[in-house]
Formats: C-alpha cells, sequence, structure tokens
C-alpha cells in the first residue's frame, strides 16, 4: 500500500498545484471585478450627487447618514419620541464616552429600551422553543432579572468606555504637551502648535489628535480662543485637560510665557502618571493577597497537616479498638 502511495504521490502533487493555481487566480480575478464594481459605484453616486445638488457631508453632519440615526429617524417618525428627560445630562455622559453625535442620546435611548424588552423575549421564546413547560415563578424571576440587566448594561458600557477613554487621553497628553513646547519655543503660535501637533500624534494618540483638531477647527472658524480651550475641556471630561486649559486662559490673560507654562504642567502630569503607577504597584500586594488566602493557604495547610493527620488515626485507633 505504501508504495502505490508513493508511486501516486507526484500526481497528487501536480493536482494540488493546479488547483492552488486555480483557486489563486479565481481570488484575484474576483477582487479585480469587485474593486472595479465598487469604484464604478462610487462614481455614479458622486455623479448622481453633483448633478441633484446632493448634500455634501461637512464637519456638523458627519454621522446623518447612519444606519442608527436611519433607525431613530423612522421610529420617531412614527411618534414615539426616544428624547431622554434628562437629556443634557445624558449626552454629556455620552461626550465623554466619545459619542459626540447628535443623534447619540436617542440611540442610547433605543438600545436600552431594545435589551430592557428584547432579553426578557428570548428567555421566553427559549423556553416555548425548547418544549419544556414554562414556570411562571422562574420567567417572572428571570425575566425581570434580564430585563434590569438590559435597563443597566448600556449604562455600564458607557461608564467603561469612557474610563478608557479618559486613561487613553491622560497617559498620551504629557508627549503632545512635549511637542508642544517643541512647536512653541521653534515660534509657532498656539493656534499653529495645536494643528502641528494633532497632525503628528493621529497614529500614536488619536483621541489626543482628535482634541487639538477640533479645538483648532473652532479657532479658524472664529470662535474665542478662550470659549474654544473650555469646550476642548468639557469634551476632554478630565481633569487635568481642564486644568490646562484654564492654566492657558490665564497665562494668555496675564500675558505670561506659554512655553513655561507648557514646559512646568508638563512636568507636573508626567509626575502625576508616575505616582498612579507607583500606586498601582502598591496595591499589588494587598490584591495578590486575595488569592493567596483563598487558593494557597488551604493547600498548604492540607500538605501539612494531612501527615500528622493520618499517623494521629493510625495511633490512635488501634488503641481506641483495643
Amino acid at each position: 500500500m505504501w508504495e502505490a502511495l508513493i508511486q501516486q504521490f507526484p500526481r497528487y502533487a501536480i493536482l494540488g498545484g493546479l488547483f492552488a493555481v486555480v483557486v489563486m487566480i479565481v481570488i484575484g480575478v474576483s477582487t479585480v471585478i469587485t474593486g472595479r464594481a465598487a469604484l464604478r459605484r462610487r462614481l455614479a453616486e458622486a455623479a448622481a450627487a453633483g448633478q441633484t445638488g446632493g448634500h455634501v457631508q461637512t464637519l456638523r453632519d458627519t454621522g446623518r447618514g447612519d444606519a442608527w440615526s436611519r433607525i431613530v429617524a423612522a421610529i420617531e417618525k412614527r411618534g414615539v419620541s426616544l428624547l431622554d428627560t434628562n437629556n443634557a445630562t445624558l449626552t454629556a455622559k455620552l461626550a465623554a464616552a466619545g459619542y459626540t453625535s447628535p443623534q447619540a442620546p436617542r440611540v442610547f435611548t433605543l438600545v436600552r429600551l431594545a435589551l430592557t424588552l428584547g432579553l426578557p423575549l428570548l428567555l421566553i421564546a427559549a423556553t416555548v422553543f425548547r418544549g419544556e413547560a414554562p414556570s411562571v415563578f422562574k420567567l417572572y424571576l428571570f425575566g425581570a432579572a434580564l430585563a434590569v440587566l438590559g435597563l443597566y448594561l448600556p449604562n455600564l458600557w458607557v461608564s467603561a468606555r469612557a474610563s478608557r477613554r479618559q486613561e487613553q487621553i491622560v497617559n498620551g497628553f504629557p508627549d503632545a504637551l512635549d511637542l508642544m513646547l517643541v512647536c512653541v519655543e521653534a515660534g509657532l503660535g498656539m493656534e499653529a502648535a495645536f494643528d502641528r501637533v494633532g497632525r503628528e500624534m493621529a497614529r500614536s494618540h488619536p483621541l489626543v489628535a482628535n482634541l487639538l483638531a477640533t479645538t483648532v477647527l473652532e479657532l479658524r472658524a472664529g470662535r474665542g480662543r478662550e470659549e474654544a480651550l473650555r469646550r476642548m475641556g468639557d469634551r476632554a471630561a478630565v481633569d487635568q485637560i481642564r486644568s490646562f486649559t484654564t492654566l492657558l486662559i490665564q497665562s494668555n490673560k496675564l500675558g505670561s510665557s506659554i512655553g513655561q507654562t507648557l514646559r512646568i504642567y508638563a512636568g507636573e502630569m508626567r509626575e502625576r502618571r508616575k505616582m498612579l503607577a507607583q500606586e498601582k504597584a502598591h496595591r499589588l500586594p494587598v490584591l495578590l493577597s486575595i488569592p493567596l488566602v483563598a487558593c494557597m493557604l488551604p493547600v498548604m495547610i492540607g500538605v501539612l497537616m494531612l501527615p500528622a493527620a493520618i499517623r494521629v488515626v493510625r495511633q490512635l485507633l488501634p488503641m481506641m479498638g483495643g
């Protein structure tokens, strides 16, 4: 049998190679055809938009064509309002998490409503499809638990995303301050320094670059420097950024050196980041003591005490039996 397989091996190798070549040719041709079709479609859409005077996308309506926005608009056209009563607080919370679209509060309310109603319905559907006789108490208990989970899960998601976003901004902002200091000492103004640093940090720290780029756009649009800096601190939702913007505003009013201000504040932010790292390092022994006591200590006690317990049993049982 092995001799037959060895004799047929060159044939199988040639067939396998031909199959691989055919597959590669088919994939390449399909990729080219798909790319050309997508290019033609984009050109046709651009031509149609130019002929009909279509909508031009700007900085204020980048999310208008989003699918979620269309769903929200379709629901509100049918008379269901998705506007939260505490809309200002919700908007600030979503902006801190990075959701700056005008439709973000309505989308958030829609997601909460869908999860609150959808999770209990999924439980009921799974119980019915399973073919078991559903218990009313279990359905009520688990359905209520899933409804509460669906109600609070979006809040937990937004809070976690906001915390992660703030951490990324805090970690990247000292580097941005160092680059701003270099730009200011090279003779650039504050607006030009923000623009240059934002373009340089687009890959390494995109959130910081987005903050700086938005501030530059507001300044170029005619907004006052003080108001643009305050809005930058509000968008970041980080205490260090708010302190930095307040410091820049005061330096601008008093006429002090911006370079010296940037140098001092960059050193303070790095020192604060170092202290936070040291705090996390000092918390590790306390956190490690919990699994140590819960998992390793009982095993060590068992290993140390088990031989003594066996010896005691061997000595006492015969004496008690006798």
